[in-house]
């Protein structure tokens, strides 16, 4: 049986109070909040094993070395990765998609395409411009249907994915719709046209249960900071005989094998990947995080999310004004939930929300495309977390129904 009570208590911020109310963080898909024993871990590292790794031969170095090593073995693991070797650590899931896209976008010529989606975030966005740019390759992208699912028979009477696709990138889980999309199904069509298949999974792995060999794709993305552990810390996964063909992405420190003035030769990955010092103490927090999350279940949590989920819909879908973006039901969906409010920017309802204690995003949250398709400017959006509780939910619906009001009343006063 899930225990919220003894799952808040391992996250010492959510005691706070903001503005004389009771914090209610319902901005998880943002970040989220650190369990106790992710920040003692970290904060231990600096205190007793702080080193810079391979490249001491002393206690400290090799205790660091250890520890950091010790961190890309859990998260092979979390995921199911095959090796250790497939793991490489970035500071972001923005610089590993960016790490795919350049490396991938190296292999890219003119009559080559690429495919994302219309609902990517910014970060599975512009490093794909990027690479189409440099290479003359055209990017082209699925659009959505009027649910806010991924259209598939368009995209499949259109020829979207042929023989000119080399790549196929898209979100695991949207971070503004909360769809989750049939990431097996995209990277089966694929590879029946030798495509390489990266999905972004910053959304979805530290909501579900993750497997990469079930998931199909050949690269896989996610940050470090939405799963409970630090920020400073992403991953970009791959199969072992991809990452081996592909050329670096910065240069210096570890990822050399020899290096002479006419030329280098390159470790092999992940390190080929990993230039300069990497974010050792964040990968500490994220191993820490791994093991908090593998004894409360993912299964168990995605279980939570969807109950959260689904509460959440019913009650901002049940007022007035309120106008849910993305599935109305929490049926393949996961946490993030979008809306727009009736005459309320997001920006002011950010603010009022806050003088209540509640938490939430206002903006495009870095989908400023999938905005334009849905022909709204920006939106709210409210997400929970495996600590989030029905009463929190009950709380934003609550101050969203105050904040309608406020706005609407004061706009009927001045006419």
């Amino acid at each position: 049986m899930w225990n919220s009570a003894a799952i808040r208590a391992d996250f010492p911020i959510l005691d706070r109070e903001i503005n004389g109310h009771p914090l209610v963080y319902l901005d998880s898909a943002n970040t989220s909040q650190k369990p106790r024993e992710v920040v003692e871990a970290v904060e231990a590292h600096y205190l007793r094993h702080n080193a810079n790794v391979a490249r001491a031969m002393h206690t400290l170095g090799a205790e660091a070395t250890a520890a950091f090593e010790g961190a890309r073995v859990k998260v092979a693991e979390f995921v199911h990765a095959r090796s250790s070797d497939e793991i490489i650590f970035t500071k972001n899931a923005s610089e590993a998609l960016n790490l795919a896209a350049y490396t991938l976008g190296r292999r890219l010529k003119p009559g080559d395409e690429v495919v994302i989606s219309v609902m990517e975030h910014h970060s599975n966005l512009v490093p794909w411009q990027l690479a189409c740019q440099a290479s003359g390759a055209t990017l082209r992208w699925f659009d959505i249907t009027d649910d806010g699912r991924l259209d598939l028979e368009a995209a499949q009477r259109d020829g979207l994915i042929n023989e000119r696709t080399k790549v196929v990138s898209v979100a695991w889980v949207s971070n503004l719709l909360g769809t989750i999309n049939p990431i097996r199904q995209i990277a089966d069509w694929a590879h029946s046209v030798g495509a390489i298949m990266v999905a972004d999974g910053s959304q979805g792995v530290p909501q579900r249960a993750t497997d990469v060999t079930a998931l199909g794709v050949d690269l896989l993305a996610f940050t470090g900071h939405k799963l409970c552990g630090p920020t400073g810390i992403g991953v970009l996964w791959g199969h072992y005989d991809l990452l081996e063909q592909l050329p670096p992405f910065l240069g210096g420190g570890e990822m050399i094998e020899v290096v002479r003035m006419e030329g280098s030769t390159y470790a092999p990955p992940p390190h080929r990947f990993e230039a300069g010092t990497p974010p050792i103490a964040q990968a500490v927090g994220l191993g820490a995080a791994i093991d908090y999350l593998n004894r409360i279940g993912m299964d168990a949590l995605a279980a939570h999310e969807t109950e959260i989920t689904a509460h959440m819909l019913d009650g901002l879908g049940a007022l007035d004004g309120v106008h849910i973006l993305g599935p109305a039901e929490a049926v393949d969906r996961g946490g993030a939930v979008s809306f727009v409010v009736d005459g309320v920017h997001p920006h002011d309802l950010m603010q009022l929300l806050d003088s209540r204690g509640v938490a939430v995003r206002g903006g495009h949250h870095c989908a400023a495309p999938l905005h334009k398709r849905l022909a709204v400017q920006s939106s709210s959006r409210a997400s929970g977390y495996l600590y989030t509780t029905p009463e929190e939910v009950d709380a934003l619906v609550e101050a969203v129904a105050w904040g309608y009001d406020f706005f609407n009343s004061r706009a009927r006063r001045s006419l």
